[in-house]
């Protein structure tokens, strides 16, 4: 983006004005240039459109290092509080993507909204048990059969996922984003799987829950929620490949793919979705979103509700137990399906797609730098 479309693409509201005010600020001063990747993406330019505040909150951890570093804070007159600005305006960025955006700023601010959408989940999924029982079956398919989980899930799943790869399109657009090169994504994926931007910088962890201490917690919460989740994932990927190249059905034995991935990644997921809910509570609500932190806080519950019952549904195979857990557990799911647009969830889209073309424009630059040398 040239410095001209920079200057004049100025009318994002007040969210953008003010963490524009206070980014201007910081590129002054320069002090956090090695916190985190967003000091180093401030200095790249000397003016910042829409679009540059709008990737760089997403691009922010907010792992508040520079909060407790800054010697602009309040009662300072400049009042800098740069992880609040950058958070409010990186809410702001997901609620407007979505579609509708009704529903993102409902979840989003709402925990209790988020307790409904699961008590329907929960309502639909006894109904569905009642009514499509099958005559016969094994494991899970006893109370409901494959072909009903299918026609509920896969709606379920695809529609949600279509709303955000809508979002992350518009994104895309509105950061000035450029065709993507396979390395691009790799620098990405290895950047967010290390949880590089919650090291402080020096790998000696953030400062989410201990203010101006330093603890690694949330970075290693944070990596047991992502790996639990992706071998969760890779658990019912694992399970749809068998039974669909192979003919082999479930229930599936202890050290078949779909547990071997299962059953670690639910105990990831439980201990870190709880860790991630406990830190949230010591946290200063004021260096963030205040009006999020309930649906911030359910969503978080949310993903351990359905990893714990997912655990307890599996060890009580074969009891009297398996259909009232199945029905909570499968309900509990279906409402995290639907929900992945409007929860904390998108931020996983969007700040991968922020690590995306961070990656992007420091590969560019590079180019340039490499052509100039050899021009000259």
């Amino acid at each position: 983006m040239s410095l001209d479309a920079s200057i004049t693409q100025r009318d994002g509201g007040p969210a953008i004005d003010e963490a524009r005010r206070q980014v201007e600020i910081c590129n002054a001063c320069r002090y956090c240039e090695g916190y985190c990747a967003v000091f180093p993406a401030i200095t790249r330019q000397r003016a910042f459109s829409d679009g540059d505040i709008t990737q760089l909150a997403n691009l922010c951890h907010n792992c508040r290092g520079c909060y407790y570093a800054c010697q602009y804070t309040p009662p300072h007159e400049f009042a800098l509080n740069l992880p609040a600005a950058l958070a409010d305006v990186r809410q702001e960025s997901w609620e407007r993507h979505m579609r509708p955006k009704a529903l993102g700023a409902l979840f989003h601010e709402s925990g209790v909204a988020l307790a409904a959408a699961l008590a329907l989940g929960l309502a639909a999924l006894f109904a569905a048990l009642a009514a499509l029982r099958p005559e016969s079956g094994e494991g899970f398919y006893a109370y409901l059969s494959h072909a009903a989980m299918v026609t509920i899930f896969t709606p379920a799943f695809i529609a949600p996922l279509a709303i955000v790869a809508l979002a992350v399109r518009d994104y895309w657009r509105e950061i000035g984003g450029e065709r993507v090169r396979l390395s691009d994504i790799l620098a990405a994926g290895k950047s967010a799987g290390a949880m590089r931007n919650l090291d402080g910088g020096q790998g000696q962890g953030c400062n989410f829950e201990a203010e101006d201490r330093f603890s690694n917690k949330r970075r290693l919460f944070h990596q047991l929620t992502l790996y639990g989740f992706l071998l969760a994932f890779a658990s019912t990927s694992s399970g749809t490949v068998l039974h669909y190249g192979f003919g082999l059905e479930a229930p599936y034995g202890l050290f078949s793919l779909p547990k071997l991935f299962g059953i670690p990644g639910g105990i990831m997921l439980c201990i870190g979705t709880a860790g991630l809910a406990w830190l949230k509570t010591k946290a200063d609500p004021q260096l963030g979103t205040k009006r999020v932190w309930g649906g911030e806080m359910g969503f978080v519950l949310l993903l351990f509700f359905v990893s714990f019952t997912g655990l307890a549904l599996y060890a009580a195979t074969g009891t009297a137990l398996v259909p009232a857990l199945l029905a909570i557990h499968l309900g509990a799911v279906l409402a995290f399906f639907l929900l992945i647009p409007y929860s904390k969830m998108v931020h996983g889209f969007f700040r991968f797609a922020a690590l995306t073309r961070d990656a992007q424009q420091a590969r560019l630059r590079q180019e340039r730098q490499n052509q100039g040398r050899i021009a000259s």
